[in-house]
C-alpha cells in the first residue's frame, strides 16, 4: 500500500487561497494566536472546514471569555457543549468539546480540553452563556464532569441515585451471555 502523500506548505497556503473557508480558518487562528498566544493551542485541524483548536483546562474560561468580548469575532453562542470519554488515552481520559459561533461574522469554532478521568473538575461557562447550564448538567449527569462554580449542579435526565456514569466506555455493548441475539436472527 502507497504512504499517504503529504502536501508542501507550499501547496497547503496555494490551497488555503483557493478556498474561503480556509482562508477565514487561517485568519481565526492568527487572531487566537495573536489574542492568546501560539504556545495556547496544540493539536490545530480543520476537519470539514471547521477550525478544531485543543486547549487546558486551565486556560478554557479565560479564552471563551476573550472570544465573547472580542469585537472583532463577536463568537456570542455557544452552540453547544459536550462531553467526552476515551477511555485509552491515559491522564487524558475524558474531555470536553465547545462550539462557539459569532452569528453576525458567521465564523464557527471547535475548542476541546481534556483532562485525567481522576479529576474530572472544569470551570462552569454558566456565567458567560447561560445556554451551558444546561448542557454542563447533561455533561454531569452522562460523564460526571464537575463544574465548578455551577449554580445547580445535579443530574439532568437520569435519576438522582444512580451511582455511575452511563456514557462513559466502562461498560459493554452488549451481554454476551443472551441467547436471544444469535447471529442467525440479527445478520452477523
Amino acid at each position: 500500500m502507497a504512504e499517504q502523500n503529504e502536501e508542501s506548505p507550499a501547496a497547503q497556503e496555494t490551497a488555503a487561497a483557493l478556498d474561503p473557508a480556509a482562508q477565514k480558518n487561517a485568519q481565526l487562528l492568527d487572531l487566537l494566536h495573536r489574542l492568546f498566544g501560539a504556545d495556547t493551542f496544540t493539536d490545530v485541524e480543520e476537519p470539514y472546514g471547521l477550525l478544531t483548536v485543543t486547549t487546558t483546562r486551565e486556560r478554557i474560561h479565560d479564552i471563551i471569555s476573550g472570544l465573547q468580548q472580542d469585537q472583532e469575532l463577536q463568537l456570542n453562542f455557544l452552540t453547544t457543549m459536550c462531553g467526552i470519554h476515551y477511555p485509552e488515552n491515559e491522564g487524558k481520559e475524558l474531555g470536553m468539546i465547545y462550539h462557539l459561533h459569532s452569528l453576525i461574522n458567521n465564523i464557527r469554532l471547535r475548542i476541546k480540553i481534556f483532562f485525567p478521568i481522576a479529576d474530572p473538575v472544569v470551570p462552569t461557562m454558566t456565567d458567560l452563556y447561560s445556554t451551558a447550564n444546561w448542557m454542563e448538567r447533561e455533561a454531569f449527569d452522562f460523564y460526571g464532569i464537575i463544574f465548578s462554580g455551577h449554580p445547580n449542579l445535579i443530574r439532568i435526565l437520569n435519576v438522582e441515585d444512580m451511582d455511575y456514569h452511563p456514557m462513559r466506555r466502562e461498560y459493554a455493548l452488549e451481554d454476551g451471555t443472551r441467547e436471544d441475539k444469535t447471529d442467525l436472527f440479527f445478520g452477523r
